[in-house]
């Protein structure tokens, strides 16, 4: 049953079609077996080798790290996301068995998005972003140099868009996509 007023080209299950990434949190903690849930989601996400690259530091409304997470934001995504329930810094192992990895930012995407399906299935919603201060993350939260920082994510239940920033309350909806015949190409890329 979709529920966002998306449409599609093929048929898919709703979870693709229903999950969005609102700004508008209730401003609500995340309960741990939920946290731990979507962890656990991202835990058994694909990965080259089984590798598994992705490392995921977070913090949680009202605890010791929530402000020093939510300063490493962008001053815009602050705005929106202090609303959040849990702050999330995805990172990746750049190599994996001593040598170079050529997917670790695919195989921490495929993380995400199990993260984010997950939370869909709580009745959380999830928000990435790479709108955050990459040199002070690295700094603040000892990044090691082989880890990329790869993007961020707030958690939390979806809230009212009346909590949001004046300018970003009419944009509080599903986007649409790109039609799939610009996305999925036959052989060669066009020219």
């Amino acid at each position: 049953m979709q529920m966002t007023g998306r449409s599609t080209e093929a048929k898919v299950h709703d979870q693709f079609v229903n999950r969005w990434s609102p700004r508008a949190f209730d401003g609500s903690s995340i309960d741990a077996a939920d946290r731990d849930a979507l962890f656990e989601a991202a835990r058994w996400a694909p990965s080259a080798f089984n590798a598994q690259p992705w490392r995921l530091l977070y913090a949680e409304r009202g605890d010791a790290n929530w402000d020093r997470f939510l300063k490493l934001l962008v001053p815009f995504n602050q705005s929106w996301a202090e609303t959040s329930g849990l702050l999330v810094f995805f990172l990746s192992a750049t190599t994996s068995h001593g040598k170079p990895s050529h997917s670790h930012s695919f195989d921490t995407g495929a993380a995400w998005m199990s993260l984010a399906l997950q939370a869909e299935h709580l009745g959380l919603r999830a928000h990435g972003m790479t709108g955050i201060d990459f040199d002070a993350i690295k700094t603040e939260l000892g990044v090691p140099d082989d880890y990329r920082i790869e993007a961020a994510a707030a958690i939390g239940r979806q809230g009212d868009p009346e909590v949001l920033p004046e300018q970003l309350r009419e944009r509080e909806a599903p986007s649409d996509r790109l039609p799939l015949s610009q996305i999925a190409i036959a052989g060669n890329f066009p020219a």
